[in-house]
C-alpha cells in the first residue's frame, strides 16, 4: 500500500524546528570549522534524511522541488548545514531514480529511511584535476568481494557519514571514463586523513581529503554506469539542490538588508533611507535566482522519466546554466547588502554581519568550477543549437 505523502506545510514546520537548532550555532560553526553535530541530530530526528526515499520503503516520496525549498530553508540558518542536507540528497538520488528492480539498493534505501542514515559523497581523485566524470581507480572485484583504495582529496562530511556512494573504474583495463559507483557502509572502509578542511566557507561540512580503502559484497556496487547516473539525476540534483542553498544564504543576506533599511528609516520619518533604492535592486536580482531556480525545477520534472531526454546536450547545456547563473549571481547580491548595511555587516556579531555570508557564498564557484563547467558547455554547443524559446 502507497501512503500518502506528507503536506508541504508539515516538511516545514519540521525545517523549520531544525533550522531554529542550525542557526543557534552557525556561527560557532563557522568559527571553530567544526561539523554541525546538533543540526544533523535533528535532521535525523525529524526524520528528514529519508523523505526521498519512496514511500513503499519507508520514505515519504519527496521530489527535488520540495528537496530544494527545504535547502532554501535550512541555508538561510547555516550555509554548512544546508549543504550537508543537500549532499545527502544528491547521493540519494542516484538510489532513488536508479534502482529499478535492484534487491541490495532498495533494501538500502529501507536502511536510509529507517535508520536515517546521513550518506556522504567521494567522486574527487588526486590526480584528475576535480574532473568527477573520469577516475584513476578501479575497483576489483573477487570471489563475490569488491575491493577499492582511492586517493580521495575531498569527501564531503567524510568522517561523520554512515555510508558512503564512491566512484572508481569499473574494473583495472577499464578507461578513465568507465566508471561505477559504490555504496560502502560504515565499518566496511578506513579513512586516512591526508588533507585538512580548512576553508575560507563552508567550513561545517568538514570536506577532509582521506585515503579510502574499502571491502564490501560486490552486490554493493549499483548496476548502472556511474555516467548514466551521473546524467540522469546526478547532475540536475546538484546544480538544483546546491541552487536552493546559495538561494538560502542570499534570502538571508537580502532580509538583513532590509532590517537595516527599515531600522533607518524609522529613525529618519519622512526620508527615504539612502540604501532603500539599492535593496530594490538587490530584491531584483534575488527574484532572478528564484525565477532560475524554479525554471530547472520545470525543466527536470518535464524530463525525469525520459531517460534520453536527461542525457541530451540540451538538458545538460540548461542545468549548467542554473548553476552558473545562481552561483555568480548570489555573490552579488550578497555585496550589494553588505553596502546597505555597511561598517554593521561588515563586522561581525551584529544582526547585520554578513561576512559568513559572503565567505559561504563564495563556494558556489568552486563547487564543480564554473570555468569547468563553462568549458563543457562551450563543447556542447558547438554542435548543439541554444534553445531560445521563451516557453519549453
Amino acid at each position: 500500500m502507497t501512503l500518502p505523502l506528507p503536506p508541504a506545510s508539515d516538511l516545514a514546520a519540521r525545517m523549520g524546528r531544525v533550522a531554529s537548532i542550525a542557526a543557534a550555532h552557525a556561527d560557532s560553526v563557522d568559527r571553530e570549522g567544526r561539523f554541525p553535530r546538533e543540526t544533523v541530530n535533528a535532521l535525523k530526528a525529524e526524520r528528514l534524511l529519508g523523505i526521498q526515499i519512496p514511500a513503499e520503503l519507508g520514505g515519504e516520496g519527496a521530489g527535488f522541488a520540495v528537496i530544494a525549498e527545504l535547502c532554501s530553508q535550512l541555508g538561510q540558518a547555516c550555509a554548512s548545514s544546508a549543504m550537508i542536507f543537500a549532499m545527502h540528497h544528491i547521493k540519494c538520488s542516484s538510489l532513488v531514480e536508479h534502482a529499478e528492480d535492484n534487491d541490495w539498493q532498495r533494501g538500502f534505501m529501507r536502511r536510509v529511511a529507517a535508520e536515517q542514515l546521513l550518506l556522504g559523497s567521494a567522486t574527487t581523485e588526486g590526480g584528475i584535476g576535480g574532473n568527477l566524470r573520469n577516475s584513476i581507480c578501479a575497483i576489483a572485484v573477487e570471489d563475490g568481494i569488491c575491493r577499492l583504495e582511492k586517493d580521495a582529496t575531498v569527501i564531503s562530511y567524510g568522517s561523520e557519514a554512515d555510508a558512503i556512494l564512491i566512484t572508481s573504474r569499473a574494473h583495472k583495463d577499464a578507461a578513465p571514463s568507465d566508471q561505477v559507483m559504490t555504496v560502502f557502509l560504515k565499518g566496511q572502509y578506513t579513512l586516512e586523513k591526508t588533507v585538512d578542511w580548512d576553508t575560507l566557507g563552508m567550513r561545517g561540512t568538514r570536506s577532509d581529503g582521506f585515503l579510502f580503502k574499502g571491502e564490501a559484497p560486490a552486490e554493493q556496487i549499483l548496476p548502472k554506469p556511474f555516467a548514466e547516473i551521473a546524467a540522469q539525476s546526478m547532475l540536475a540534483a546538484s546544480h538544483i539542490l546546491w541552487s536552493g542553498v546559495w538561494y538560502g544564504i542570499a534570502v538571508d543576506a537580502v532580509a538583513r538588508a532590509q532590517s537595516f533599511v527599515r531600522a533607518a528609516a524609522r529613525k529618519s520619518p519622512g526620508t527615504v533611507p539612502p540604501g532603500a533604492l539599492r535593496l530594490a535592486e538587490v530584491a531584483n536580482l534575488l527574484q532572478m535566482v528564484r525565477s532560475n531556480v524554479v525554471a530547472a525545477l520545470k525543466a527536470y520534472e518535464e524530463a525525469r522519466h525520459d531517460g534520453d531526454r536527461l542525457s541530451s546536450f540540451g538538458f545538460s547545456v540548461a542545468m549548467n546554466n542554473v548553476k552558473l547563473a545562481s552561483s555568480e549571481t548570489i555573490i552579488d547580491i550578497i555585496n550589494q547588502a553588505m553596502l546597505i548595511c555597511g561598517i554593521l555587516g561588515y563586522k561581525n556579531g551584529t544582526p547585520y554581519s554578513l561576512g559568513r555570508h559572503l565567505r559561504d557564498a563564495h563556494s558556489a564557484r568552486l563547487m564543480i568550477s564554473n570555468d569547468r563547467i563553462l568549458g563543457n558547455t562551450s563543447n556542447m554547443l558547438l554542435v548543439h543549437k541554444l534553445d531560445t524559446r521563451l516557453l519549453g
